[in-house]
């Protein structure tokens, strides 16, 4: 209780606080309407809009044995929700102990230590251990700790719910235009330049900026993508790989590979973001260089046709 109390007391505004609580990964379109259903509720009840963010997914301390990747990075899940409009964004640590707190033991954490006076939830939400903190269970607590309870209006697009789930299967497939159709943006990876192997300035001639990332971060199917890449606030077209590079490599890890166009300069040890705009092909072996080559030039060749009718940045 006091690791949580000292997080929400760390951003805890000036004033009586109108919240919603989630890991909300990805940050989609479903939950921006929740944010914009929060923002409206605690202006109509004169209170300050805040986000409680889980850091960490709770599956990653219940069942650690089973990998759960993350939409976006927490940096990048952080900088979205306060572009959203709300006053404050909340990271809370998932931990063992809080796992095991009663609902109303974090209900009290929210009114003690952020100043919470109504909480909007999902239709489908419950906290606590055993998930016995439903919006009804909710509302009863509330009437004696002084906070009110909203469930939000369900949010679908063309008639299904927008969910993280579906997001990441459709990654998982390479549909990177339904992706961000769902999330509202382009689907996007941030991360440090890393060195790679070296081979594609040399060999290749296509040096490449490499894209480190955590293990856990979801990643589209092996292919090549029409992309854009973010550098130090400047944005330039690029063709990017995803995958083991099967013309060399039997098994090897996936790696992320930006090849910038009409760019010479070092990016290493720069931090990046990589926008996906379009699927260009999947993942290929090659008989060798020459045919690796000069499948990588029309590659190329169609990221600037792709990219000369891609919409404006963070536009879906």
């Amino acid at each position: 209780m006091t690791t949580l109390c000292e997080e929400l007391e760390a951003q805890r505004p000036l004033g009586p606080v109108a919240a919603s609580f989630g890991v909300f990964d990805g940050v989609h379109r479903g939950h921006l309407h929740v944010i914009e259903q929060l923002k409206r509720s605690a202006a109509a009840r004169g209170l300050i809009p805040v986000v409680v963010t889980l850091s960490n997914n709770p599956l990653s301390v219940l069942r650690p044995e089973v990998p759960v990747v993350q939409i976006t990075s927490l940096r990048e899940r952080l900088d979205l929700l306060r572009a959203s409009g709300v006053e404050r964004v909340v990271p809370v640590t998932f931990t063992r102990d809080l796992s095991l707190l009663s609902a109303e033991e974090f209900m009290h954490a929210l009114c003690d230590c952020l100043g919470l006076r109504h909480l909007l939830v999902g239709p489908d939400f419950a906290l606590g251990h055993g998930r016995e903190g439903t919006p009804q269970y909710m509302a009863t607590l509330g009437a004696d700790m002084g906070y009110t309870v909203e469930t939000a209006t369900p949010f679908e697009l063309d008639g299904v719910s927008v969910r993280s789930t579906a997001i990441r299967q459709i990654l998982a497939a390479g549909d990177i235009e339904a992706a961000a159709k769902l999330l509202g943006r382009p689907f996007a990876l941030d991360g440090l330049v890393v060195e790679g192997e070296g081979r594609g300035g040399g060999l290749l001639g296509f040096p490449t900026a490499n894209l480190g990332l955590d293990p856990l971060q979801a990643l589209p199917a092996d292919g090549v993508y029409a992309t854009w890449i973010t550098v130090e606030g400047v944005r330039y077209p690029s063709a990017t790989s995803v995958g083991i590079k099967p013309t060399f490599h039997d098994e090897a890890p996936r790696v992320i590979e930006a090849f910038v166009l009409d760019f010479d300069g070092n990016l290493y040890g720069k931090h990046a973001r990589l926008e996906f705009v379009k699927r260009l092909r999947g993942q290929e072996r090659f008989d060798g260089v020459d045919a690796l080559v000069a499948k990588m030039t029309q590659d190329i060749g169609e990221t600037r046709a792709v990219l000369a009718h891609a919409p404006a940045s963070g536009e879906a």
